[in-house]
């Protein structure tokens, strides 16, 4: 009987954590959407556009169809590229790491 209650108890811990984990996924995913659709200034769906978003900017590529990783989303937002101008100075590294997550994410399905 000890052993089963000890087993049981494993479950519930391994159970436990899979949500907490997913939640924070959750949470990642909405902050990196949120900046990309608002708060990002100018805001990334107001170039580009990406269907998770309903964003259909005009300026920079489709998102949709050149399917960025999130190494090139990083370095994109740092560095800027083309017309797009570089967010390091008003974006800290979490939120683009939120906002090439959440792009990766979206193109990816």
């Amino acid at each position: 009987m000890k052993t089963l209650v000890l087993i049981l108890c494993g479950y519930v811990f391994l159970l436990g954590a899979i949500p907490a984990h997913a939640a924070e996924d959750v949470v990642q995913l909405q902050l990196g959407k949120t900046l990309f659709t608002k708060t990002a200034v100018p805001a990334c769906g107001l170039c580009h556009t990406l269907k998770d978003a309903n964003s259909e900017g005009a300026v920079g590529p489709v998102l949709d169809e050149i399917k960025p990783d999130t190494a090139r989303i990083i370095k994109a937002l740092q560095n800027g590229i083309g017309q797009m101008p570089s967010y390091k100075a008003s974006l800290s590294d979490t939120q683009m790491q939120a906002i090439a997550d959440y792009v990766a994410k979206a193109v990816s399905n």
